[in-house]
């Protein structure tokens, strides 16, 4: 089927769509319908059906053969590591933890938190909770021990599961005195405590609360899998929140599982035994769709990757994995692959790999700015492929579907709104604007399968952070435009559009058309307030390796190309060149907290900051181009 048809069918018949998808799950007792609106604006899907994610994801390819297939490659190059677990390993030793944990007392219902780096042992733990019906809640290894205590207090986990350590380039992060510390200042304390000991770190166990990993396993019996309802909740995962207090996303079970089959196929054109590497962690949105759950469902092999795109060792890491591992489809972020481009930009090291298996790149996390697409493209040879989602929709809400029918690409735009998603385009008064017109972008109810039906225990926080804003719809919180093709163009998040003398602009724009300098490798775009026109645009700068030229010339020749592509309304003048951004661990630059900086006002440190000490940078820099009332200090 075409997919403009595809589309249409998902939004006119909803029912018939998701049913029809719904086939290639495995069910303990199918659903009498897909959609359940009955508590509209809270929406559900295969409310009364009976399943288990852990069968779907495991067992069932053990039962139909295929358990001598390869289900997880873990390559880690900062131990120097690989190895490769089949799916009948996988199931076995997830049947083993799910075991122990049942014989402690977990069972459906109760909540588990996750807190460990990436390394195979932590896909388990997320499926040996799938297995028993039990929510898990990962939280990004190495996190803070306040932010680790607020999401216990939040999701009162019975036990939690943790690592000795996490590794990065040339240091080891000490998860256990995080997770004792986090302990000690939450109000609730989880009964017990499972720690896999890395080599690298051994902790130190509280005794009568802690357990080793191998030791809690040993002599149990393995547990079978628990039969869930379709609503029943798979997973929370925290999301940052405007109030500081995190945001917790339920992913109801079944509908999950059925809009992961259908992306596998129908986005990432992959067929069962095509192996699958996503670029980022267990602890985000991304990593639980599309390292864990997504391909084991859809019987692909996933990698497990432990490393950097540059530093470990080098900016050939992404081709080196992809050639060894045969992988057919590629996932990362724009910002990793600006990060290899800096380092790299004439694509050296590409050359030094057979990457004859890589058929597609997809990016997602931050805007795709064009220049790091045509670079990814010359260099790769393949189609990149940049598609938009949010931790909240848990899968895309606007991509190519490659594996259906590769649309046209057009630069800057992550395509077309996926099955069940009627995505439009807003003003202020939420009344469609025309194709063109920049507008806050919003998706009419219901949203389809896999998205958040409601936040964990906050149900009116939810209503005001997504459906109050726009009755009838949800909220997205970007901002941007649709052609008259029906392509997305997200342009901001809804606060980063600028009012420049009235005039509504775009901060992604003009950073489009920085990142087109051939000496900048990476740009953010921030407005600060401005006395006389409201706010003004103000460019960071990092310069490609090896940019030998005076910077003030650069930024002269910036300033230039942004009045000549946007034209004098953008009042864009201001521009300093810095060494790196400040970015969370993911990769999204921490454009409102810069604001806050060069406004001189009070912030929350964001608990994801890879790097507090850039903060102090950025201040510097604005005090140079004549703003002192810059300040780092949250």
């Amino acid at each position: 089927m075409r997919y403009a048809d595809l589309h249409q069918k998902s939004l006119l018949d909803p029912n018939g769509f998701w049913m029809e998808q719904a086939q290639a799950i495995d069910w303990v007792k199918p659903p009498s319908k897909a959609l359940f609106d009955e508590n509209a604006p809270l929406y559900e899907w295969f409310s009364d059906g009976m399943l288990n994610t852990c069968w779907n994801a495991l067992d069932r390819h053990v039962e139909a053969g295929r358990g001598d297939q390869v289900a997880v490659i873990h390559d880690s190059p900062i131990t120097h590591s690989k190895r490769e677990l089949t799916y009948t390993e996988m199931r076995d030793r997830v049947a083993s933890l799910a075991g122990a944990l049942q014989a402690k007392g977990v069972g459906k219902g109760d909540r588990v938190i996750i807190y460990m780096p990436m390394v195979p042992e932590a896909l388990e733990a997320m499926l040996a909770c799938a297995r028993l019906g039990a929510i898990h809640s990962v939280v990004f290894g190495g996190f803070a021990a306040n932010e680790l205590a607020v999401r216990i207090d939040d999701a009162k986990p019975k036990c939690i599961i943790a690592s000795s350590c996490g590794l990065e380039p040339g240091r080891v992060i000490h998860y256990k005195p995080l997770l004792d510390g986090a302990i000690e200042i939450a109000s609730h304390k989880p009964e017990f405590c499972v720690i896999f000991q890395r080599e690298q770190e051994v902790a130190k166990l509280n005794e009568g609360r802690d357990y080793d990993w191998h030791s809690f396993q040993y002599g149990v019996e393995p547990a079978d899998c628990v039969p869930v309802e379709g609503n029943h909740p798979a997973y929370i995962l925290y999301t940052s929140g405007t109030t500081g207090q995190p945001k917790g996303v339920i992913r109801a079970t079944a509908g999950y599982l059925v809009a992961l089959h259908w992306s596998m196929k129908n986005i990432y054109n992959l067929d069962p035994g095509d192996v699958f590497w996503t670029a980022s962690d267990v602890g985000w949105v991304v990593g639980h769709s599309y390292i864990c759950y997504g391909p084991l469902i859809a019987g692909n092999t996933t990698v497990v990757f432990e490393g950097k795109p540059v530093g470990t060792p080098d900016a050939g890491t992404f081709w080196r994995v992809i050639s060894e591992h045969k992988v057919k489809s590629f996932f990362t972020a724009p910002t990793a692959f600006r990060a290899v481009k800096r380092e790299d930009p004439k694509g050296d090291f590409v050359r030094k790999y057979d990457l004859s298996s890589l058929k597609t790149v997809y990016l997602a996390g931050e805007r795709a700015d064009p220049d790091t697409i045509i670079w990814a493209q010359e260099q790769l040879q393949v189609p990149v492929i940049d598609h938009w989602w949010q931790t909240e929709t848990g899968w895309a809400i606007a991509a190519n579907p490659v594996g259906c029918e590769l649309l046209p690409v057009k630069l800057g735009s992550p395509a077309v709104a996926m099955p069940g998603y009627d995505v439009q385009v807003l003003d202020e008064g939420g009344q469609p604007v025309s194709p063109g017109t920049l507008g806050a972008i919003a998706i009419k109810l219901p949203l389809p399968p896999g998205t958040l039906p409601n936040l964990w225990n906050a149900e009116a926080r939810f209503r005001k952070s997504y459906l109050e804003q726009f009755p009838g719809y949800y909220a997205t919180g970007d901002a941007g435009y649709m052609d008259e093709d029906g392509y997305v163009y997200i342009m901001a998040r809804t606060d980063d559009v600028i009012n420049v003398a009235g005039h509504r602009l775009s901060t992604g724009g003009m950073e489009e058309v920085l990142a087109s300098h051939p000496d900048v490798a990476e740009c953010a775009v921030i407005g600060i307030t401005d006395e006389l026109k409201g706010q003004l645009p103000l460019g960071f700068l990092c310069l490609n390796k090896g940019a030998e030229r005076d910077s003030a010339e650069i930024v002269n020749e910036c300033v230039k190309l942004v009045r000549d592509k946007i034209g004098p309304v953008a009042a864009f003048k201001l521009a300093v060149v810095v060494e790196r951004l400040p970015k969370t661990r993911s990769g999204k630059i921490l454009r409102g907290t810069m604001v806050s900086i060069a406004d001189g006002k009070e912030f929350k440190m964001p608990a994801t900051i890879d790097d507090p000490a850039i903060l102090d940078e950025i201040a510097d820099a604005l005090k140079t181009l004549g703003y002192p009332q810059a300040k780092a200090s949250a």
